[in-house]
């Protein structure tokens, strides 16, 4: 029987230290993504910040978000990176 090769499949579980990717990169993806859940002008405040995973969901497709402690709005994947600090 082959294994189910699923694509709802999370980098970051919750739980996570994650690092909300730089300004320049935000406000990159902001101008340029034209899909869903846009990012909103007052998360590129947040740009440099460490956080913890509090939620991961999946747009139809695969497309990772994640919900972020202390941190308002909904992150994609693809602006978030690896932390092994937790800064407040």
């Amino acid at each position: 029987m082959e294994k189910d090769q699923s694509i709802y499949i999370e980098k970051f579980p919750k739980g996570s230290k994650v690092r909300i990717k730089d300004d320049a990169f935000l406000e990159s993806f902001r101008l340029t993504w034209k899909l869903h859940n846009p990012l909103e002008a007052e998360q590129l405040g947040y740009a440099g910040r460490g956080a913890t995973v509090a939620t991961v969901s999946f747009y139809h497709g695969g497309d990772v978000l994640y919900s972020l402690s202390g941190i308002p709005g909904i992150w994609h994947e693809r602006c978030l990176e690896e932390s092994d600090e937790h800064a407040a």
